[in-house]
């Protein structure tokens, strides 16, 4: 299989992008599906959501005060 770099991957291989999503690689193609979870359903007005690209996950924070983590009801992935 050739992703979308131009990488070669063996069939039966698995592999994560620098996107963050999980790959396999089988005869019939390349199946991706994101690794991660989005949130929703958290006060927006008083909260932002953080990609963390290293870990691969989000972090919803207040947006005055970063340590303070706000409460997600949803998360979507």
């Amino acid at each position: 299989c050739r992703d979308s770099k131009g990488e070669l991957h063996e069939f039966g291989s698995d592999w994560r992008t620098d996107e963050c999503h999980d790959c396999s690689c089988s005869r019939s193609g390349i199946n991706c599906c994101s690794s991660f979870a989005t949130p929703s359903g958290y006060d927006e007005k008083k909260c932002v959501s953080i990609f963390d690209k290293e870990n691969c996950t989000y972090k919803v924070v207040e947006k005055d005060d970063h340590s303070k983590e706000c409460p997600v009801h949803i998360w979507v992935g």
